[in-house]
């Protein structure tokens, strides 16, 4: 039988060969490490005066597949991509896409009207305008400096 000396920086090189090789695969995620995560769309916010902007990215999705949802200080979206069934009759298909089910809460940084909230859906990219709320529109504080005496 022979001894072996443990060597701890030789645990801690196999690791970092081993995270090494996660990012040099391809920058998509493999099939088994894919299926373990959560989709939710890109957003893009946008404050202005008078609203908030929000643009999310739904690529290849229909408006009656989404569910829009306003608060007064939170979006809630959620939706469904399905998947297109195709037959084959030779060969093999490989597919990065996801399908399935996803929902995304996305807070708000002022409170909103949200009653009289647009929306514009166009090439995969789902546009809300929220009107902010009156009392945070003109929202503005004053604050006095105090001169200490001495």
């Amino acid at each position: 039988m022979t001894l072996v000396r443990w060597n701890p920086w030789r645990e801690i090189d196999t690791l970092q060969r081993q995270i090494n090789n996660l990012f040099e695969e391809n920058i998509a995620p493999s099939g088994s490490f894919a299926r373990n995560l959560v989709r939710v769309p890109a957003a893009e916010l946008q404050e202005t005066e008078d609203a908030i902007h929000l643009k999310l990215e739904l690529p290849g999705m229909s408006a009656k597949d989404l569910d829009i949802q306003v608060t007064e200080d939170a979006v809630h979206i959620s939706g469904e991509r399905k998947s297109e069934t195709k037959t084959q009759q030779k060969g093999a298909v490989k597919s990065e896409f996801y399908y399935g089910q996803f929902q995304r809460i996305i807070p708000l940084s002022a409170r909103v009207e949200n009653t009289k909230v647009t929306a514009e859906y166009k090439d995969g990219i789902l546009n809300l305008t929220l009107p902010k709320a009156d009392k945070e529109r003109n929202k503005v504080v004053k604050v006095n400096l105090e001169q200490p005496t001495a």
